[in-house]
C-alpha cells in the first residue's frame, strides 16, 4: 500500500510539499516556501509534519522558491538523501537558494535591531548558508525523458513542463508487493504561448495525477491583444514621460520580457531606449537561460538565430543593474525607461523601491505580468486599492496607471489545463487538484465534473492510498 500525504500548496498556490511513502520508502515531491502575507509565511518556520531525518529522497519539480525555497531548513532539521532534480535546474537551484538566504539574513538583522531596541525576543533565520551549501551538494541530476531508478522499487523520469528553465512534470512509478502504480505531479504547466520555451509534454498513463490549479478559473487574454496593450501603454508612457514598472520574477518572466520587447523593438514600437534588468538575480539567471538554448523553442527563427550571442544581441537598449548604487540612481530617472525587478508579487526585493519613487506619479504606467498571491502588495495593485500604500516605511498614493497583462503568464490557463489533462487514457486517473487559491480549484474541479471525471481538492494534511 503506498500513501501520498498533502503538505502544502492544497487550497492555496505556494508552499508545494507532497510525501510519498510505502513500508520500504519515503520521497518529498517539492519542499517549497509559503509566499504571500506575513500571516501566510508563518507557516515556514514551523516544524515539519513528519520526521525529516526519515526521507530517504527529495525529488524537485523546478527551482521557483515556493516549490524549493524549505529543503535548506528540511536539511537543518535532519534530511540528508538526494535531491533529484533536472540538468537545467541544477544551477538555478543554487542561484534561487543563495538569493533567498541573503535576502533572510539581510532581513532578519534589520528586523532584530528593530526588536533589541525594544527590548522584544531576537528572531532566528530558517536557514544559514553553510545549510544551503550543504543541501547543494546532494543534488542529482537527471535528464528529460531518462527513466531512473532512484530507490528499490521506485523509478522516476522528468518531462519537460515548460514552465520555466529546467521545470517538470514529475512521473514516479512504485512497486510494491509486485503490483506497480504510477503517479504523476504536474508541477507547474507552462502556457503554451511562452516565447522560449517548448509547449509541456503530453503524458497518457497514469493511476493517481497531482494537477495545478494556479488559474483554474480563467483563460488568460489573447496573447495578439495583450502585446497591442503592451505596445500601447509603451506609446502612452512614452508621449506622457512617464516611467513602465513592471515586477517580474527573476527565473522565466524576466527572459521572456526581454524577448517580447526586443521583438517589439525590431518592428518598431519600442519608443523607449533604456531597459533597466535591475535584479542581480534575474541577471544571472539570464546567463542561465542563455547558456541553455539548446532547451528552447524554434518557433522564431531569428531570434533562434540570435539567442546563442546572448540578451543584449537581441535587445539593443538593455542594460543590466547589478549594485545598490546602479539600483538607487535609476530611481533618479523621472521618465522614458522600462524598468524590470523583483520580486514579481512586489513582497520584497529592489522593485519596491520603484513602486516608491513612482506610484504617485500620474504618467507612471505599472504593468503586472504574472501571478499575484493573496496578501501581497502586487495582489492589492491588482485589486485596484488606491489608497495610500505603505511601502519602506513610507505611506504612497496610487496614481500610477495600473495594467494586467495576462497572456505573458507562465502558467496554463483553464482551458490550457483542461487540454494537457485530456490526453490521459481511460480509465481516468485519480484527480486531485493543487496549487490554487480555493476559488480557482473549485472552477477547474467543476469543469472536470462536467466532463464526468471527478477531481478531489485536498485539504492541508490529508493522506491518500493507492
Amino acid at each position: 500500500m503506498t500513501q501520498l500525504s498533502f503538505y502544502g500548496a492544497t487550497g492555496q498556490v505556494t508552499g508545494s510539499c507532497y510525501l510519498l511513502e510505502n513500508q520500504q520508502q519515503r520521497i518529498l515531491l517539492d519542499c517549497g516556501m509559503f509566499q504571500g502575507s506575513k500571516e501566510t509565511e508563518k507557516q515556514n518556520a514551523l516544524d515539519f509534519p513528519f520526521d525529516p531525518a526519515s526521507i530517504d529522497a527529495v525529488v524537485l519539480s523546478h527551482a521557483h522558491l515556493d516549490h524549493c525555497g524549505r529543503l535548506p531548513k528540511l536539511l537543518k532539521d535532519g534530511f540528508n538523501g538526494p535531491v533529484f532534480l533536472t540538468d537545467a535546474s541544477f544551477p538555478l537551484l543554487e542561484l534561487m537558494l543563495k538569493d533567498a538566504v541573503h535576502l533572510q539574513t539581510r532581513d532578519i538583522e534589520w528586523e532584530n535591531k528593530r526588536r533589541e531596541r525594544s527590548g522584544k525576543e531576537l528572531l532566528e533565520p530558517l536557514y544559514e548558508l553553510c545549510h544551503v551549501e550543504d543541501l547543494l551538494k546532494l543534488r542529482q541530476p537527471i535528464a528529460y525523458e531518462k527513466e531512473t531508478i532512484i530507490l528499490p522499487g521506485i523509478s522516476l523520469s522528468f518531462h519537460d513542463a515548460g514552465h520555466i528553465l529546467g521545470s517538470a512534470i514529475v512521473r514516479l512509478h512504485i512497486t510494491d508487493e509486485n503490483d506497480t502504480k504510477t503517479l504523476v505531479f504536474s508541477g507547474d504547466l507552462g502556457n503554451p504561448n511562452s516565447p522560449l520555451l517548448r509547449d509541456p509534454s503530453l503524458l497518457t498513463e497514469a493511476d493517481v495525477l497531482l494537477l495545478e490549479s494556479t488559474y483554474g478559473d480563467r483563460n488568460h487574454k489573447l496573447l495578439e491583444h495583450t502585446l497591442d496593450e503592451l505596445s500601447d501603454t509603451l506609446a502612452a508612457a512614452e508621449k506622457n514621460g512617464g516611467n513602465v514598472i513592471i515586477p517580474a520574477f527573476s527565473v522565466g518572466r524576466t527572459q521572456d520580457l526581454i524577448y517580447w520587447l526586443g521583438k517589439l523593438e525590431r518592428q518598431g514600437k519600442l519608443p523607449q531606449k533604456q531597459i533597466y534588468i535591475d535584479s542581480p538575480m534575474a541577471i544571472s539567471a539570464s546567463e542561465i537561460y542563455a547558456a541553455n538554448t539548446t532547451l528552447f523553442n524554434v518557433d522564431d527563427p531569428e531570434f533562434s538565430k540570435t539567442a546563442p550571442h546572448g540578451w543584449h544581441a537581441w535587445l539593443k537598449g538593455l542594460i543590466y543593474s547589478q549594485s545598490a548604487e546602479e539600483s538607487m540612481a535609476i530611481n533618479r530617472i523621472a521618465g522614458g525607461a522600462i524598468i524590470i525587478a523583483g520580486s514579481g508579487m512586489c513582497n520584497g526585493g529592489r522593485i519596491r523601491h520603484h513602486l516608491k519613487y513612482n506610484l504617485w506619479r500620474r504618467n507612471a504606467h505599472i504593468l503586472i505580468v504574472g501571478f499575484q498571491a493573496e496578501g501581497t502588495l502586487g495582489r492589492m495593485l491588482v485589486d485596484g486599492n488606491k489608497k495610500y500604500l505603505k511601502i519602506l516605511g513610507a505611506e504612497v498614493k496610487v496614481e500610477a496607471k495600473i495594467h494586467t497583462l495576462g497572456a505573458l503568464s507562465a502558467h496554463a490557463d483553464q482551458s490550457q489545463l483542461l487540454d494537457w489533462a485530456s490526453h490521459f487514457n481511460a480509465p481516468k486517473p485519480r484527480l486531485y487538484l493543487v496549487h490554487g487559491e480555493k476559488t480557482a480549484a473549485l472552477s477547474l474541479q467543476s469543469c472536470f465534473s462536467r466532463r464526468a471525471w471527478p477531481a478531489t481538492i485536498p485539504k492541508i494534511g490529508e493522506t491518500i492510498s493507492f
